[in-house]
């Protein structure tokens, strides 16, 4: 984690050769005043601990308050316990806080019980508790080796630290270089702490080993290339390179060295010192309570004062205001745990649960390590503590603990429920597919047989999809195990709830009937009641146009009992069902925050689905840019965690709105992409959203023919193809293609369809939909203009602005063609603006050529050129203009950087500027 800690020497100012990186570090993190964030990484040794204690020096005797925890590997198991340790001394200010946050974060650190507090409310809390004791002294917040603090309390500081600017909290980090922690989704800006230079290097070992002969200093200096931790522990250890033969060996590598010397430090301990590092090492939060407390059920002739010779030895130190041991440096802490003996940790283990009798997830863990046969009791306690970090959002930690639960379960069935239950989460939630996957054949050699749990066949038909297998196979696999289960059609099995849910996940990318067939089959023998979810689920999902509008009313209840809901699953589940009757908006603020939840380190799948129910909601509402935004964040996403089978939803948003800003081949191309897997997977839905995107394309360069042939290829003209819900969102394009290329039949029995499914009771934009497609369909003049104004009458269609400015256009056209010129300016116009709003450059010349052929050949006021820049083309620039990289402004934006690239490229020309250079002047202009 962190570098050497020297022993103290009294003033910051002593660290030899990091005068630069302390004042950049000081520079950047705004200690004192506005604050700011930071991490400090590098590699193992290189003096990361000591430039953290040179800073908390310093920002001591300015005034500034110094918070300080460490991440546990042996507790990184254990949710919020690195949160416990930043806010354990302020324990007497939890009341000043509102009722709500106090609640939520006494529980969340273990003073209270209570129902789980939801992430984003202990999140909150710890930000207002912080603001207010930041009101007094300003804060210096300090993290030791971030990869290792427990996920819950790394997206709760990682949260803060995103928020620490302003309100006088400085956040400090430190980690190895190449863990994984919060840096690597662009939470902390980075500074990389390099290796000392060999003028410093050579004064830094000559100051505190003067004796030490010319030769093995430089060989000393050679082997250990500016690492300060080798530069001062080696001669330390090893007292005869200070002789005249004295010199460094070369026999291990530098980690390995570094691992022996602080062995051999150790090992010179009296025993007891030992067991007591033991336990402290094991223990992970360094409690002097629990501590004491484990000391006594040991029983084995040591007490907290054995400390004493590893103290004087720097090895720990005690925190006296904290009531907390701290080891110098991570590497003590390794080696303490690599120098005993498996049967002693596991007795350090067997105490330590004796201990935690009130702290059920840390009590079953140690129970599981000192486990060694398998144990049903230890085994179902670690089962339930799984429960409980899964019921705090933790899904990666519910994982592991799954996983060792399965490993101390007696062979059987319960091993092999246990194993799927730990695949299922991994595939459903974490994001871990490949893990998942292994869990599964684990699970299915434990317990060989034709019987298939439920987790275990939802778990499989998820990565199937996200494999090379098919919809076809996902479905018979999963309809195999509802129809054989053991769960007598209880609604009450959660686990059946959420094996239906797949499934019918799994019958929508599939869009056949006979895929829907046994979703239905099964709600009608759930008892007592089919839950409210499933229930719109098989209504709005499977065939929206046949019976959507009949789940309103459910949905509308799914919807209300959103306020105040946190649990992610229940919130995608609501938007999923929303989705076909146009109420995305109604969940907007609930998707928002799943997506925060997933930034802040929120399961995955989950943060997936918030992104796509914001995605698709964005376009249709006309917040493209953020739509584009969003949909290159759920492609980095799916890659980092594997979810192919759900990239083509966002490919489908950059696909649609390239199509409708003109760039009609890279549409092509990404439709393409999308339909050659949907093809060979039998996913027909994907390859309908595909068909949507290369449509519009076709229809924006004026290709009628080949938009109705993709039109066609969701729904053929007459029908709204059965159980293909996308059909409701080609309706326009299809009957305008078909008009454009003589098939007045075909459009108007088209729109009949719609009128005899009465898709207008769905939402206001497929009622104006049903009454535009009606008006492009007829012949008669007086009855389209008819149609067209009772269509753009209809309350709330406004709110659909790419479809509303079409239905303008298309009224604005019909106008014209019929001589009514001056009529037909005000709906051509009100298009035009709207498409240059949204940048749909096509139908913007459309409108223009209308308009001038209707005579006016100059804009109307207000209206921007079209080398306009959209806002996020404004915001790119800026931030490239202030020296950014494409790198670090795609971290800011969610972007890729090769997106970034792209935008710049279109950026130039509409600045009339050749490089990033001009940037600043151009804007400045």
């Amino acid at each position: 984690m962190t570098g050497t800690h020297c022993p103290p020497r009294g003033t910051a100012d002593r660290l030899i050769g990091r005068d630069r990186d302390l004042q950049q570090i000081r520079d950047l993190l705004g200690i004192g005043a506005a604050g700011g964030a930071l991490l400090l990484s590098g590699e193992a040794g290189v003096g990361k601990t000591a430039v953290l204690d040179a800073l908390a020096e310093t920002a001591r005797a300015d005034g500034t308050r110094v918070l300080r925890a460490g991440g546990v590997q042996f507790e990184a198991n254990c949710s919020y316990s690195g949160l416990n340790q930043v806010l354990f001394p302020f324990q007497d200010a939890l009341g000043e806080l509102q009722a709500p946050f106090r609640d939520a974060l006494r529980v969340a650190l273990g003073f209270e019980s209570g129902p789980p507090p939801e992430r984003l409310m202990v999140s909150n809390a710890v930000l207002l508790l912080l603001s207010t004791v930041a009101a007094g002294d300003p804060l210096l917040l300090v993290i030791d080796d971030l990869p290792w603090l427990d996920r819950a309390s790394a997206a709760v500081l990682g949260f803060v630290a995103r928020r620490a600017t302003g309100i006088r909290v400085s956040f400090l980090a430190t980690s190895r270089s190449g863990s994984q922690s919060l840096h690597d989704s662009g939470v902390l800006p980075e500074f990389r702490l390099q290796p000392l230079d060999e003028a410093s290097a050579d004064h830094l070992v000559s100051t505190r080993f003067p004796d030490l002969v010319a030769s093995a200093r430089r060989r000393l200096l050679t082997v250990a290339h500016g690492n300060p931790l080798a530069l001062l522990e080696l001669p330390s250890a090893l007292p005869a390179m200070r002789g005249p033969a004295g010199e460094v060996p070369a026999v291990l590598p530098l980690s390995r060295r570094l691992e022996t010397v602080f062995g051999s430090r150790i090992t010179s301990l009296p025993h007891p010192s030992q067991r007591l590092l033991l336990l402290a090492a094991l223990e992970g939060v360094g409690d002097l309570g629990v501590l004491q407390a484990a000391t006594r059920q040991a029983n084995d002739g040591y007490h907290l004062d054995d400390l004493a010779p590893a103290e004087r030895d720097q090895l720990v130190h005690i925190d006296e205001e904290a009531r907390r041991l701290r080891f110098r440096h991570p590497l003590i802490r390794s080696a303490v745990v690599e120098n005993s003996t498996s049967g002693e940790r596991r007795a350090v283990h067997a105490a330590l649960a004796h201990v935690l009798v009130d702290q059920p997830e840390r009590r079953a863990w140690h129970l599981g390590e000192a486990t060694l046969e398998p144990d049903e009791n230890v085994a179902a306690l670690l089962e339930h503590a799984a429960r409980i970090t899964l019921h705090r959002g933790d899904a990666a930690n519910s994982m592991r603990t799954l996983i060792r639960s399965a490993d101390l379960t007696p062979p059987g069935p319960d091993r092999a429920r246990r194993l799927a239950e730990a695949a299922y989460v991994g595939a459903e939630s974490t994001g871990s597919l490949p893990s998942a996957q292994k869990l599964l054949d684990d699970a299915r050699h434990t317990a060989p047989g034709p019987q298939s749990c439920l987790h275990s066949a939802a778990a499989a038909a998820l990565l199937l999809l996200n494999g090379d297998g098919d919809v076809d196979t996902a479905h018979g696999l999963l309809v195999a195990a509802i129809d054989t289960g053991t769960h007598a059609y209880d609604a009450n099995d959660k686990t059946l709830v959420d094996a239906l849910h797949t499934l019918a996940l799994i019958c929508f990318f599939g869009a056949r009937h006979d895929l829907w067939q046994p979703y239905h089959r099964a709600l009608e023998k759930l008892t007592p009641t089919v839950p409210p979810v499933l229930s719109a689920l098989g209504k709005t999902f499977s065939d929206p146009a046949r019976t959507g509008a009949s789940a309103s009313e459910e949905l509308d209840a799914l919807i209300a009992e959103l306020a105040g809901v946190t649990d992610p699953v229940q919130i995608t589940r609501a938007g999923t069902a929303a989705l076909y009757l146009d109420r995305l908006g109604d969940i907007r603020e609930a998707a928002w925050q799943v997506v925060r939840m997933g930034r802040d380190g929120g399961p995955a799948r989950r943060y997936m689905s918030g992104l796509i129910h914001l995605c698709l909601d964005d376009y249709l509402t006309g917040r493209w840019d953020e739509a584009t935004q969003l949909a290159d964040e759920g492609i980095q996403l799916c890659e980092t965690h594997g979810y192919t089978a759900f990239v083509w939803y966002f490919l489908y948003i950059q696909a649609i709105l390239a199509a409708a800003r003109g760039q009609a081949d890279q549409a092509d191309a990404t439709a393409e992409q999308i339909i050659h897997r949907a093809l060979r997977q039998r996913a027909d839905c994907a390859a309908h959203y595909a068909h949507h995107a290369a449509a519009v394309a076709a229809l924006g360069r004026g290709d009628f023919a080949d938009a109705y042939e993709h039109a066609h290829a969701i729904s053929p003209a007459g029908s709204l193809a059965s159980h293909a819900p996308h059909a409701l969102w080609v309706t326009m394009d299809l009957v305008e293609a078909a008009v454009r290329t003589g098939r007045r039949t075909e459009a108007a029995a088209h729109a009949h369809a719609m009128r005899e499914a009465d898709i207008a009771r769905i939402s206001s934009r497929h009622a104006l939909l049903t009454e535009a497609c009606a008006a492009l369909a007829t012949t008669d003049d007086d009855e389209a203009l008819a149609l067209f104004t009772k269509a753009l009458a209809i309350t709330g269609a406004e709110r659909w602005p790419f479809d509303f400015a079409r239905v303008q256009l298309a009224h604005g056209e019909r106008l014209r063609r019929t001589r009514a010129t001056t009529e037909s300016r005000t709906p051509l116009s009100a298009a035009l603006t709207t498409f240059e709003h949204l940048g749909a450059r096509p139908w913007a010349e459309r409108a223009e050529t209308e308009l001038r052929a209707a005579g006016t050949g100059k804009r109307h006021n207000g209206t921007p050129t079209t080398h306009t820049l959209t806002p996020q083309e404004l915001e790119i620039a800026r931030l490239a203009a202030s020296g950014l990289t494409n790198k670090q402004i795609a971290q800011r934006l969610y972007l890729s950087h090769r997106t970034i690239g792209a935008h710049l490229y279109q950026i130039y020309p509409k600045l009339g500027i050749t490089s990033r250079t001009m940037l600043r002047d151009a804007l400045e202009s």
